[in-house]
C-alpha cells in the first residue's frame, strides 16, 4: 500500500484528492498538512473529505509528518510547491505536483531536485486532458499552416493566474504540431486597432467568471470552415482521480521528471 501525504489538505482540491486516494485500492491517505494559522489543523482527513473518520488528522506542519508517507500531492501555490520539494529532496519523497503558475525558474529549481526523487509534474491531472494535448497537436500538424488557432479558457473568479496551465500546454502543443514555438507567437490580449492577425500567431484568451471548474476549446479556422476541440471539467473530480493514478505510479520508478504522459502511456501516441 501506497502511504500519501497531501498538501492543502482541507482546501477544496485537497479534499478531493484525499477522497480519491481513499478509493483507489492500491493507495492510503497517510497524512495531509496545512499552513500553522489554518481552522482546520488538527481536524480528521476523512471528516472533511466526506469518508469518514481516519484517524489522521491535519498538520501544521510537513516534516512532522514526513516520515509516514511515500509520496506528496501538491495543488497548492507555486512558492508553496517550491518549499514542499525542497523538502522532498531532502527526504527523498515522491511527488506529484499538479499546481499552475510556475515560473520558468521554478520549473529549472524542480528539475534539479528531482534529481533526488522521482516527480511527476502536470499542468492538468484529468485523462481527458490529456488526450486532448495530444489530439490537439495531430489536428495542428495535420491542418498546418492553411488554418488559424486561437485558444480559449474559461475558469472561476478565483483563480490566480492567467493563462491557465493547462491552456499554455495546449498552446505549446499545438505549436509543435505546426513548428513554431508559443514563446516567440503566443498572442494572449487583443484591443484596440491591432491589425490583421498575422499567419504565424497563436491567440490564447482568458475568462474569468463564477465558479465554473475548467474549460478549454482549442479552434482550428480555416477558409470556409472551423474545428474546434473541446474539454469541460464538470468537477474537480477529474483532476483528483488523476492524481491519484500519478501517485499510484510514481512510486519506485527513477528520479527525475515525468508527466501525466507517462502515467498514461501517451508518450508514443
Amino acid at each position: 500500500m501506497v502511504n500519501v501525504l497531501i498538501a492543502g489538505a482541507s482546501g477544496r482540491m485537497g479534499r478531493r484528492i484525499g477522497y480519491m486516494v481513499h478509493e483507489h485500492k492500491d493507495l492510503q491517505v497517510a497524512g495531509g498538512f496545512e499552513l500553522p494559522d489554518n481552522p482546520n489543523v488538527g481536524k480528521d482527513l476523512g471528516d472533511l473529505g466526506g469518508y469518514g473518520s481516519i484517524g489522521v488528522n491535519v498538520s501544521p506542519d510537513l516534516e512532522e509528518i514526513i516520515a509516514n508517507g511515500d509520496v506528496i500531492i501538491d495543488f497548492t501555490f507555486h512558492e508553496a510547491t517550491m518549499k514542499i520539494a525542497r523538502l522532498a529532496a531532502k527526504h527523498n519523497k515522491a511527488m506529484v505536483i499538479g499546481t499552475t503558475g510556475l515560473s520558468q525558474e521554478n520549473l529549472e529549481e524542480l528539475a534539479a531536485l528531482a534529481e533526488n526523487f522521482p516527480c511527476v509534474q502536470a499542468p492538468n491531472m484529468a485523462v481527458g486532458v490529456n488526450v486532448l494535448f495530444k489530439v490537439a497537436r495531430k489536428m495542428a500538424a495535420i491542418l498546418g499552416d492553411a488554418y488559424d488557432i486561437e485558444i480559449v479558457e474559461a475558469h472561476h473568479r478565483m483563480k490566480k493566474d492567467a493563462p491557465s496551465g493547462t491552456a499554455l500546454k495546449l498552446g505549446e502543443m499545438v505549436a509543435e504540431g505546426v513548428d513554431r514555438k508559443l514563446e516567440e507567437v503566443g498572442v494572449y490580449s487583443r484591443h484596440g486597432i491591432i491589425g490583421e492577425r498575422t499567419d504565424q500567431e497563436i491567440g490564447i484568451q482568458t475568462i474569468r467568471a463564477g465558479d465554473i471548474v475548467g474549460e478549454h476549446t482549442v479552434y482550428f479556422a480555416g477558409a470556409g470552415e472551423r474545428l474546434e476541440i473541446t474539454h469541460r471539467a464538470h468537477s474537480r473530480d477529474n483532476f483528483a482521480r488523476g492524481a491519484a493514478l500519478a501517485a499510484a505510479w510514481v512510486v519506485g520508478k527513477g528520479n527525475g521528471m515525468h508527466t501525466m504522459f507517462d502515467v498514461l502511456g501517451l508518450q508514443d501516441f
